[in-house]
């Protein structure tokens, strides 16, 4: 799907114009375009981005990508392309999916192109657009800001999801490890990995993107483009910590299984250890001999009980005494 939004530079902004206005609105190059293309098909994506940008084929060619691209930034001299990171969360919050959000950023226009379903980012702009009047006056590289400031504003609701699914495993280690918690633990850990992956490229380019690299990008809007840094270096910090929460989840687990193993080791040992010498006396009255005297006497069997329960007697007050159990 291809939507669009137009602003004049004297006029009010349109929003989907007709795909024959497409041309005339990217030859105004006092107005602003933004074109947005949503899991667009291969015709649509050959439409705007080859016929009518002409873009260079080798960015067509990352955007058509259905591989994991890393997040960039290249520079075509008259337009940049930006490739970035979104995130979603599945519905049980173990896995964190990142898509890929492609941008193309000229002096009057700004073309993103997406795959991923339910991706809030563009909507979120679209409103912001209709109420905040910044952004439709100061420029491709303030639209473009915005978008990935969304983008990265995003992060925070299912990492949150994620801490907080952590913090109950955590409670659930303390009070009873199961099998299901394990993998349950290994599952967030990957996807913490996962993004830190992400996370880290993007850090880079963003940075690019707040120096006197591209002519594309004006002096004010870099300082725009610096807040977003400075929110992908608390986020990365943050995913370190969570990452460490993981880390100690699952070093608590697995002392904590340890721990039951060894009292259930503990408690079979003792079992054993009190019935070894009641074996003993048991195979000597066992043996098949016709003289042994304590079996023609009457208090025999009751004395060897006694015994018994002497012995295991005996051997549980030592090792309660010693504190074995």
């Amino acid at each position: 799907m291809i939507r669009t939004l137009y602003i004049p530079k004297s006029g009010t902004p349109q929003w989907d114009i007709a795909p024959t206005a497409l041309a005339s609105a990217v030859a105004d190059t006092d107005g602003l375009l933004w074109v947005s293309l949503e899991q667009p098909t291969a015709e649509e994506t050959r439409t705007i981005l080859t016929d009518l940008f002409h873009f260079h084929p080798l960015a067509v060619e990352d955007t058509e990508s259905t591989g994991f691209q890393t997040p960039k930034v290249d520079d075509y001299g008259t337009y940049l392309f930006i490739v970035v990171m979104a995130l979603t969360a599945d519905h049980d919050h173990s896995l964190l999916n990142s898509a890929e959000f492609d941008i193309f950023l000229g002096r009057n226009y700004v073309v993103s192109s997406y795959y991923a379903p339910q991706l809030e980012a563009v909507e979120k702009l679209r409103r912001r657009l209709q109420r905040d009047e910044r952004l439709q006056t100061n420029g491709a590289d303030f639209l473009c800001h915005a978008l990935i400031d969304i983008i990265v504003d995003d992060y925070s609701p299912p990492l949150e999801e994620l801490e907080d699914e952590l913090e109950a495993l955590e409670d659930r280690i303390l009070d009873k490890p199961q099998p299901e918690t394990l993998q349950k633990l290994l599952r967030l850990k990957h996807a913490i990995i996962s993004v830190r992956r992400v996370i880290a490229p993007q850090r880079e380019v963003i940075n690019h993107l707040t120096r006197e690299e591209f002519s594309m990008i004006d002096r004010q809007s870099q300082i725009y483009f610096r807040d977003i840094y400075d929110h992908l270096v608390r986020v990365y910090d943050w995913i370190d910590i969570l990452r460490d929460m993981a880390t100690n989840a699952l070093e608590a687990y697995l002392n904590s299984t340890s721990l039951r193993l060894n009292e259930v080791m503990k408690a079979l040992t003792i079992v054993s250890t009190i019935f070894l010498p009641l074996a003993f006396v048991a195979g000597i009255y066992g043996m098949n001999f016709h003289f042994m005297p304590e079996l023609s006497w009457k208090y025999g069997y009751p004395m060897v009980w006694i015994i018994f329960l002497l012995i295991a007697g005996g051997m549980l007050y030592y090792f309660r005494k010693r504190k074995w159990f």
